[in-house]
């Protein structure tokens, strides 16, 4: 994603949404987690969610903007956004491309296309 931030930067903005956590400690735990020190367990509150969003964006390198969805999760609901998706949105609010759900079933490549679709 960093690198289609780097080249659509100047003409689109990206913004990472931060919704509930997919693979806290307390709840379903993944290998991969535990290999990359990557635990984190279920936030209390939004003090607690911004803190895991804040380690994963560091962690996953993450460049462009990133914001917290309300703790109740309003965003994620209306979006579908778990685990992870993408979106384009164009000018006029009409979302003109989603992501299958990642991390497997979102490919930039996908967002690419779409992305010079609206050019």
């Amino acid at each position: 994603m960093n690198k289609l931030y780097d080249e659509y930067r100047n003409r689109v903005a990206f913004l990472a949404v931060y919704i509930v956590e997919a693979h806290t400690s307390d709840v379903w735990q993944m290998e991969s987690n535990i290999r990359d020190h990557v635990i984190f367990a279920s936030p209390k509150n939004e003090e607690e969610r911004a803190l895991v969003a804040g380690a994963c964006v560091r962690k996953l390198g993450i460049k462009f903007p990133a914001v917290l969805d309300q703790f109740d999760n309003p965003t994620e609901k209306a979006y579908t956004g778990w685990p992870d998706r993408i979106y384009l949105i164009d000018a006029r609010g009409r979302v003109v491309f989603k992501s299958k759900p990642g991390p497997f079933g979102f490919k930039p490549v996908q967002l690419s296309s779409a992305l010079a679709q609206l050019q």
